[in-house]
């Protein structure tokens, strides 16, 4: 629980606040981008809510953020539960995200992919009763895919739990010694009925993408959506193999998605068009940055 004799000075005066736990991961950004801001090191509130949509979603944050920085003065509780309820949270069609970002992966978003034909676990959320008794609602977990290892979490209770796979790549394996389904090569591979892997190494030597339906990217860490600058984003910290990931951006160019969904950074939805030129804009901007 968020401490309000921690509460940071950045903070807009209200009922809202994040105090000095914050590790700065964006979770609340995402959900809450009207009420919070990154504001030095940290995240804070830049302005309190100003009607039920944006209350909402501000407790929305606050129940997803990692390591619990986000509190109230005064608790509505029962906005609080409706937010808590409220997750995971529906995208489009059979794709969902989960909520309840773990510490464990510095606060990365996993997903939800409801199928026929056993449903997919994205990277791993906090393992929680009430993430659980949803998952067993919405038919279960299948397979666990992740993306790459450091955003593991605690898969491996989710693959207890319900049985599942968990699919990694053989350069990230070390992560899940366990991985009932390890990943070879660097070329895409059919995994199942609309799933698709490719690997994208860079950011780690295993780090892999999935497509659904061709068009939704799971991409972990190695793309994003910046709001800020609307445009698409890589690493250029923490990078394995700078070579490697200026290929592996390039790659994405002979896929067709309209979604971007990204374990840190946010989420974007596009038509395929709009996207591929995103996609281009950054490879060549990579190219001017890096001098290739």
């Amino acid at each position: 629980m968020a401490d309000r004799k921690k509460r940071l000075e950045s903070n807009a005066a209200g009922n809202f606040f994040v105090d000095a736990t914050c590790i700065n991961c964006d979770t609340c950004r995402q959900l809450a981008p009207k009420s919070f801001a990154e504001i030095g090191e940290y995240s804070a509130v830049a302005r309190q809510p100003i009607d039920d949509e944006q209350s909402f979603q501000a407790y929305q944050a606050l129940i997803a953020c990692p390591v619990g920085s986000i509190g109230t003065e005064h608790a509505d509780n029962a906005r609080l539960q409706q937010a808590k309820n409220s997750f995971p949270l529906q995208l489009e069609e059979d794709v969902f995200y989960c909520g309840f970002n773990s510490e464990k992966s510095f606060g990365a978003n996993s997903f939800f992919v409801r199928h026929p034909d056993g449903n997919w676990l994205v990277d791993s959320p906090r393992y929680l009763k009430q993430l659980v008794a949803a998952f067993e609602r919405m038919g279960g977990i299948r397979f666990i895919f992740l993306t790459h290892e450091d955003d593991v979490a605690d898969a491996d209770r989710y693959a207890d739990h319900f049985g599942a796979k968990r699919l990694i790549h053989r350069e990230d394996a070390a992560a899940v010694p366990g991985a009932e389904w390890v990943v070879e090569g660097t070329e895409p591979q059919q995994l199942a009925s609309q799933f698709q892997v490719i690997p994208v190494p860079g950011h780690t030597p295993g780090s892999q993408a999935l497509l659904f339906k061709e068009r939704f990217l799971f991409t972990g860490d190695h793309l994003w959506w910046d709001p800020r600058t609307q445009r698409l984003g890589s690493p250029n910290a923490l990078v394995w193999n700078r070579e490697e990931l200026e290929r592996s951006i390039e790659k994405l160019l002979h896929h067709r998605f309209e979604w971007v969904l990204a374990g840190h950074g946010d989420r974007v939805h596009l038509s395929r068009e709009a996207l591929r030129a995103k996609l281009l804009e950054l490879v060549e901007t990579r190219k001017v940055v890096t001098g290739v």
